[in-house]
């Protein structure tokens, strides 16, 4: 049921997507239109300012111009900039005396030069109107959607949370997933240097690379692959770390490896404890041909696997061992609940409000193998007369 309620979700949030993008594209195509309907309505504006005085003011003008800021590109948003500034000054001249106009004609030129130096930048990027902002909006949907673990069998449960630095929608930190068949599933978390919208860009790229080579090469291969690709980009003291794990859906049993990256925690729901899952592996860009050792273990039913970034764990006053106990303890408090729900309660309490925060969480449901015993039968107490009897045999006896 909620897994058909996700998908007709995500194909609504699609469709949305398209015809959202559909309607920008159209309204691009519309350019030389929009410059001539925004021409006629600065016109209109100054005919109607000039008859009405009373009920429409000459800074109306300001509506156009910021309409061609947000529709037309840089030369045509000119061309209705020159034209409101002649007209709006040529309707104020013949006001009476004791109205104002030359702190007007100050006041909107103003305007117009914030509008143009906006449009100019956009022009430098290769973009215009709301083309700009509609792109990011389109990286920033790309990279949460890479964050989307694949659906799994009803007795697994996995979860991500992500957190920028700063509430920003731009983070350094990524999820990508894939699945092998229908018994495997391969999730990595990446941590790119910086924070926030500094390392969005990277990570919108590396997230794109990452997730295309996440379920097609050999499961060994990932971490070798990825710090091959970080290494011909020849970024200047960039590099990334990365905790990759492939878990078998049908046995439990994982493969995990690192990169320079905090170890993985792991609840044994037998015992009750939780275990650090380390492997060495040194940051992704650093080597020509680094090596990475494999950490194997098993999910049995009830246990459940943690995956994180530095920003949960590790601030200027406390380092990673001491804040991995604390997500440890943190997490203690959601078994209860089948950890349904964790990674975002987690990423909430515990995430450094300075640094991106990350976690996934996978965990093997327990299974009832076994029915409840039946119901001990409890005896009643005899009634109180019978209870009399008793004691009065008992007294003639003795």
């Amino acid at each position: 049921m909620m897994a058909g309620l996700r998908r007709v979700g995500l194909r609504a949030r699609s469709w949305l997507g398209r015809a959202r993008r559909g309607l920008v594209r159209r309204a691009h195509r519309s350019h030389p239109l929009a410059m001539i309907l925004l021409l006629l309505f600065t016109v209109a504006i100054c005919v109607l300012s000039w008859a009405l005085p009373a009920y429409i003011p000459t800074s109306a003008l300001i509506i156009p111009l910021l309409l061609g800021g947000l529709l037309l590109r840089f030369r045509q948003m000119l061309v209705v900039t020159l034209v409101a500034l002649v007209l709006g000054a040529y309707v104020v001249s013949g006001r009476a005396a004791g109205l104002p106009k030359v702190g007007f004609v100050v006041v909107l030129g103003l305007a117009a030069w914030i509008v143009l130096a906006g449009s100019k930048v956009r022009s430098r990027l290769g973009v215009s109107g709301t083309r700009g902002e509609s792109m990011l909006i389109d990286l920033r949907d790309l990279l949460t959607a890479q964050g989307d673990l694949p659906d799994l069998p009803p007795d697994w449960l996995a979860e991500s949370a992500i957190r920028s630095a700063g509430q920003s929608k731009f983070s350094g930190d990524f999820v990508v997933a894939a699945t092998r068949g229908d018994d495997q599933v391969e999730v990595a978390l990446v941590d790119v240097s910086g924070k926030g919208i500094d390392a969005g860009t990277r990570a919108l790229l590396l997230a794109g690379a990452f997730g295309g080579l996440l379920g097609v090469v050999p499961v060994a291969d990932f971490l070798p692959a990825a710090n091959q690709y970080l290494r011909r980009q020849d970024w200047d003291d960039d590099f990334a770390t990365v905790v990759h794990v492939a878990v078998n859906l049908s046995t439990g049993e994982f493969e995990l490896r690192t990169a320079g990256h905090p170890p993985a925690i792991q609840f044994d729901a037998w015992s009750g404890r939780w275990a650090t899952r380390d492997s060495d592996g040194p940051l992704l860009g650093l080597l020509e041909s680094p090596e990475f050792q494999v950490n194997k273990g098993q999910l049995k039913s009830g246990d459940a696997l943690f995956l994180y970034s530095d920003g949960m764990v590790e601030t200027p006053i406390r380092d990673i061992g001491r804040g991995t106990d604390r997500l440890a303890g943190h997490a203690e408090r959601l078994v209860s609940q089948g950890f349904k729900g964790a990674a975002a309660e987690l990423v909430r309490e515990i995430g450094g409000p300075g640094d991106d925060s990350a976690i996934v969480v996978i965990h093997r449901r327990a299974a009832l193998t076994e029915s409840a015993p039946p119901p001990v039968p409890v005896a009643k107490p005899a009634p109180r007369h019978r209870r009399r009897r008793r004691r009065a045999a008992l007294g003639r006896t003795s």
